[in-house]
């Protein structure tokens, strides 16, 4: 798909006939992945989630921002001074969730509420969400990032999708806008709401990464029978696997009994396999996870979690290997 996008490359934007045939491969991509996504709305191609996590925070015509506790790191960056909503500790019933109170003020926010962490798994119930954010007043904005093509995407305000996240290219990504009315215009391309030349060849081997999916891009059965074998490993070896009941199954926050996080990332590493302490865009930092921490982990179990994650190309062998290299670590 890609490799007919750049035989086709022009500027979508340009008058001309290549530019018109470019225009029109741009707007089928546009459509098959609004319809393999199962969303009814408008869809603002961008360079990935971040970017349209700051179209959606910054262009926003609500005047206040609001964001959970748990969101991405991308989420605090584009709106620094945001308000901060709670969520349920790492030992609670339903570890990671939004403590959403009775009079919690929603009136003339954009509310960000992932669906799925990117660091422990934890699936928020974001269909439960809906109405009460929108009966007091706001929109709510769900990253779905980890979740788009794997979990049903909520009826949300605006969602937020990643191509690399179920196969796709990187450097692609999208806004999904029930109403565009939510938005500021900025000018330049995608109808006036982003800037910058749409990436052709990205977005035609985005929509065929998320058709190649009947309702999921995992046949995840098969997978998941070796995940859970893994984590009776983690077990057997006095680990843990953080809100282990309440997590989406495809990302686990799994804890050393007495191994820090780099440690264990050094020595898998070394074995060939490539696992990371918090998200993959702050893994770099030696800092207690901001995640972690508004779950309410103790600092010295925080320092023993790595993040365990599999993609669509994940086998059970890979993970039977990867438990027998877990059992391996002293």
């Amino acid at each position: 798909a890609m490799e007919e996008g750049f035989r086709i490359w022009a500027n979508p934007s340009s008058p001309h006939a290549e530019g018109r045939k470019a225009k029109q491969a741009l707007e089928d991509a546009r459509e098959r992945i609004k319809r393999a996504l199962g969303w009814e709305g408008e869809l603002i191609f961008t360079s990935g989630a971040s970017e349209a996590l700051w179209i959606a925070l910054n262009r926003s015509k609500a005047k206040r921002r609001i964001v959970s506790a748990v969101e991405h790191d991308a989420v605090f960056r584009a709106a620094p001074d945001a308000e901060v909503l709670r969520v349920r500790r790492h030992d609670d019933e339903r570890p990671g969730e939004v403590i959403l109170a009775s009079d919690t003020d929603f009136s003339d926010a954009v509310v960000a509420i992932q669906q799925t962490n990117p660091e422990t798994g934890a699936v928020q119930p974001v269909a439960d969400l809906i109405d009460p954010v929108r009966e007091r007043g706001g929109l709510l904005l769900c990253d779905c990032s980890q979740s788009a093509g794997k979990l049903v995407l909520p009826k949300a305000d605006m969602v937020v999708v990643s191509a690399h996240k179920f196969g796709g290219p990187i450097g692609i990504g999208a806004l999904l806008v029930a109403d565009f009315n939510a938005l500021e215009p900025m000018g330049g391309h995608e109808r006036g709401y982003r800037q910058g030349t749409e990436n052709l060849p990205a977005a035609m081997g985005m929509a065929a990464a998320i058709e190649q999916w009947d309702i999921g891009p995992y046949d995840f059965d098969h997978v998941l029978i070796a995940l859970r074998r893994f984590g009776d490993t983690v077990y057997e070896t006095g680990g843990q696997l953080i809100g282990d009941d309440y997590n989406s199954g495809y990302i686990s926050a799994i804890t050393h009994p007495s191994l820090s996080a780099q440690a264990q990332l050094i020595k898998l590493d070394a074995m060939g396999f490539a696992v990371s302490a918090g998200s993959a865009c702050s893994s770099g930092t030696l800092k207690k996870s901001r995640v972690l921490d508004a779950f309410g982990v103790p600092d010295d179990v925080a320092a023993r979690t790595i993040r365990v994650s599999i993609g669509w190309s994940t086998t059970p062998d890979e993970l039977d290997a990867l438990a027998e290299a877990w059992r391996s670590l002293t």
